[in-house]
C-alpha cells in the first residue's frame, strides 16, 4: 500500500490554483510540491494534474510521498540500534554514547546514520536518512529521524511549536543554589579548530531552561529544556555557572566516575507530520549514568 497524503476539498478552496492550496492551506513547502509535481505524484479524482489545476469542492487531492531516492552512505549493520517509534513516516531510535549521528571527515562509518540505512534495506524500504534532531557523540537519547521528504519538510516547519519538546537530564558537579530557573547567555564559536563554545557577547542569544530533580552528596540531577538549540548549549551554559557535566572534560568535568559526559536526551514530544497526533516517547536513564548517581550519592 503505498504512503500517501489525502485531501478533501471543502467549499472554501473551491477554484482555488492547486499551487496555492497546497501551499496556503496544507502548508507544505514549494521544495516538497514542486518536487511532487516533477515527478507526477500528484493527482486529483485520481487522475495526475500540473499544479496549475484548479480545484473543486469535493474533490480528492492525493500525493504520493515515496520517491526513489539513494545516498552516499555505506549501509552497515548496527548491534546498538534500539527502535524506540516507527511508522511509515518517522523513526525515532535511542542513541547509545560513543556513536556519531552522522560520517564526518574524523567518523567516515559505522555511524547511526549507516546503521539506519542497512535496516531500511533489511526491511525493503525506500528510505534515506533524514535527520531531525542530533546529539553529540557522548551524549546518549533520543533521536528523530524521517523517512521521507514530506515527514521531514513537516517536522521542520514544526519545530519551533510548544508542542515540539526536547527534554534533557544531566548530572553536574556540586550543588545548584537556585533550584530551578533559566540561563540566558550567548554563545560564541571561537573559530580555529577548536570546537569549544564560550559565553561572549558576540554570540548568539541562547537560553536553556533547569530543574534540579534530586540532590546528592557531590552533585546534582538536572532536568533541561532548551529554548533555543545551539551547539553544546548545555554543556556551556552548565559549566557557564560553575556547575560542568560529570565525564565532560571540554567544559571542565573530570572524567574519573563516568567515561563521557553524563547528558542524556530521554524526552521527546512532537506532532506527527500526517496526523498531527502528539507523540510523547520517553526513555530510562542509562546504566553509566545510574552506576555515576550511586557514586556520588
Amino acid at each position: 500500500m503505498k504512503n500517501k497524503l489525502t485531501f478533501i476539498i471543502d467549499e472554501l478552496d473551491d477554484k482555488m490554483r492547486l499551487n496555492l492550496y497546497l501551499k496556503e492551506k496544507r502548508k507544505l513547502s514549494s521544495r516538497f510540491i514542486k518536487s511532487a509535481a516533477i515527478e507526477k505524484r500528484i493527482e486529483v479524482d485520481g487522475k495526475k494534474v500540473k499544479l496549475n489545476y484548479v480545484v473543486k469542492t469535493g474533490e480528492i487531492v492525493e500525493i504520493d510521498v515515496e520517491k526513489e531516492e539513494t545516498q552516499n552512505m555505506e549501509p552497515q549493520k548496527l548491534d546498538s540500534l534500539e527502535i524506540v517509534y516507527e511508522d511509515s513516516d518517522i523513526i525515532v531510535v535511542n542513541k547509545p554514547s560513543n556513536i556519531v549521528v552522522h560520517p564526518t571527515k574524523s567518523h567516515p562509518d559505522k555511524t547511526l546514520a549507516n546503521g539506519l540505512l542497512y535496516y531500511f534495506k533489511e526491511k525493503g524500504e525506500n528510505s534515506i536518512v533524514r535527520l531531525v534532531s542530533r546529539l553529540d557523540m557522548d551524549t546518549s537519547g533520543l533521536i528523530l529521524v524521517a523517512k521521507n521528504q514530506f515527514s521531514h519538510m513537516s517536522l521542520a516547519r514544526d519545530m519551533n511549536l510548544e508542542s515540539f519538546e526536547k527534554g534533557y537530564v544531566a548530572v553536574v558537579h556540586g550543588n545548584l543554589q537556585n533550584k530551578s530557573g533559566t540561563i540566558d547567555k550567548p554563545i560564541y564559536r571561537t573559530g580555529g579548530d577548536s570546537i569549544r563554545r564560550i559565553i561572549d557577547e558576540r554570540g548568539q542569544r541562547s537560553i536553556t531552561h533547569y530543574e534540579v530533580v534530586e540532590s546528592y552528596a557531590k552533585g546534582d540531577l538536572v532536568r533541561l529544556h532548551l529554548e533555543t538549540g545551539r551547539t553544546h548549549q548545555i554543556r556551556v551554559h552548565l559549566c557557564s555557572i560553575g556547575h560542568p557535566i560529570f565525564g565532560d572534560l571540554l567544559y571542565d568535568g573530570k572524567d574519573d566516575l563516568i567515561k563521557r559526559q553524563a547528558l542524556h536526551a530521554y524526552k521527546l514530544h512532537f506532532p506527527h507530520p500526517k496526523t498531527g497526533e502528539i507523540i510523547k516517547l520517553e526513555t530510562k536513564l542509562p546504566d553509566d549514568i545510574k552506576n555515576l548517581i550511586y557514586n556520588i550519592k
